[in-house]
């Protein structure tokens, strides 16, 4: 189902890509734009980054490894000419192995002329798609479902890209939030169940879509609304078109761990704060879960807010128990396990002022595999923490995701065959407590959309196949 080459197995939710677009009125450096709303969503993705640049009939682009700043240094930038529209994406591989040839956006010329795709998310049929593609003589540069998405929009496109769309998406099962540009046109498409977020904004006459609001603030667009489950919003010449999928399910279902660890804290999603929604989960661990302590802390960053909640709602102050070295991204970004574990080293540390002779309560969004969480709990307690007591902003996570999330197996959920009790033991904590479906959900109720809890319950939109021989073989 994955096309992907092995790697070693992760210690915390990973999510993949962030997709920015922007369509002017003028011709411009449009990429400029893509390139500051790129640096806004680089928490969703730090493996690679790439923007492509419509102009005079022609697609110019730019493709790295590394952080958007990175990637575009010593003149790279500049390098891509003048435009009025552009695309840009930032990823982590969930499909495709970590390196340059997959990185986005796929950029090719077709039926409808030259076209660039970045996706955010997860085709669950790549592989019967990418061979009934092949039967029909079609050619594979790439590992990864986003070409397969391009392909088979130009495929049965007939030399039109917006019937290249509505029936490629016929075909797609799974999460995917897509730019799509040509040289005329700007598409931005959200799959029919909402998975994975997009939004559009407007800044003077430039129409703009990312993944999150909080790139549209960084270059000074204003939120105009959410792309719908099911949408495709055309923008050209003539102005913003909208289009709508055939069949749509009665219920969208997006992630909620968007809410709970992907998104920015500081990005509204689907109408929905992602702030108060962590912080509203502070506190129902502070209701439901209490515990006599010192202090409450949260792991950098993102649990520090809910950790503010848990502080206003139980009594107990907010102190700083993890000092983070801001140089160093997120743990989940390395591509594989032991340069994951050594990031740790240098991304964290004890303050131990502030902990020793304490009794610690650590708040944090989620735990997968628990060896990043069991490092923590050793490093409090080798600073002089005489209790750690930790509360975890959702439930146990017990089944895999195949919708944009990189954990692929049972093997590598310790909520898999693990409760609380042991989970505890295995941390070396003195306490641990999650949120239930119910609580979570209720942190989440002015959001505009239904969610999905796949990963909690083992109820999907899509169905999970391939897993349970896992499962059986780890029980």
């Amino acid at each position: 189902m994955y096309l992907r080459t092995e790697k070693a197995p992760f210690d915390s939710m990973q999510e993949e890509c962030g997709v920015f677009g922007v369509y002017s009125q003028e011709n411009r450096n449009v990429a400029h734009t893509v390139y500051y709303g790129l640096y806004a969503l680089q928490h969703r993705g730090q493996e690679s980054g790439g923007i492509a640049v419509a102009y005079a009939d022609k697609i110019s682009y730019y493709k790295g490894m590394g952080l958007v700043a990175d990637v575009f240094a010593g003149g790279n930038l500049e390098s891509l000419p003048e435009g009025d529209i552009a695309i840009g994406h930032v990823r982590y591989s969930t499909t495709g192995a970590s390196q340059l040839l997959n990185a986005q956006p796929v950029v090719f010329t077709g039926k409808c002329g030259k076209m660039a795709v970045a996706h955010n998310g997860n085709l669950t049929n790549t592989k019967s798609l990418r061979d009934s593609l092949i039967a029909q003589n079609a050619v594979f540069q790439t590992s990864i479902d986003s070409e397969v998405i391009a392909v088979l929009i130009n495929s049965l496109s007939e030399g039109d890209i917006i019937t290249g769309v509505k029936r490629a998406c016929a075909k797609f099962k799974g999460s995917y939030a897509l730019v799509i540009m040509t040289c005329d046109k700007l598409i931005a498409v959200r799959d029919p169940f909402g998975i994975r977020p997009l939004c559009i904004g407007m800044k003077d006459d430039d129409v703009v879509v990312a993944s999150e609001t909080c790139a549209l603030d960084a270059v000074g667009a204003n939120f105009l609304r959410d792309v719908k489950p099911g949408e495709i919003v055309v923008v050209d010449s003539d102005g913003l078109h909208s289009y709508f999928m055939d069949n749509l399910p009665k219920k969208a279902s997006m992630c909620i761990f968007e809410y709970v660890y992907f998104a920015r804290h500081d990005s509204v999603l689907d109408g929905y704060s992602v702030y108060e929604a962590r912080k509203m989960a502070g506190k129902l661990l502070a209701k439901y879960y209490p515990v006599k302590a010192d202090l409450v802390s949260g792991v950098p960053d993102s649990g520090n807010v809910a950790a503010r909640g848990f502080a206003e709602e139980s009594g107990i102050p907010f102190v700083e128990a993890l000092a983070k070295n801001r140089y160093v991204g997120r743990t989940f970004i390395q591509p594989d396990q032991r340069q994951r574990e050594n990031s740790l080293n240098v991304k964290m540390n004890a303050l131990r002022g502030n902990v020793r002779g304490k009794r610690v309560i650590l708040i944090d969004d989620s735990i997968v595999r628990g060896t990043t969480m069991r490092k923590i709990v050793k490093m409090l307690r080798d600073a002089g923490a005489k209790e750690v007591h930790i509360r975890i902003c959702s439930p146990i996570i017990k089944h895999p995701c195949h919708l944009g999330i990189d954990i692929q197996t049972y093997s590598q959920l310790i909520g898999a065959y693990k409760d609380e009790n042991q989970i505890c033991e295995s941390l070396g904590a003195d306490s641990v407590r999650y949120l239930s479906i119910e609580q979570l959900l209720s942190t989440c109720e002015g959001a505009h959309i239904g969610f999905c809890l796949g990963c909690f319950n083992g109820q999907y939109p899509y169905p999970l196949e391939g897993y349970e021989a896992d499962k059986n073989k780890l029980e």
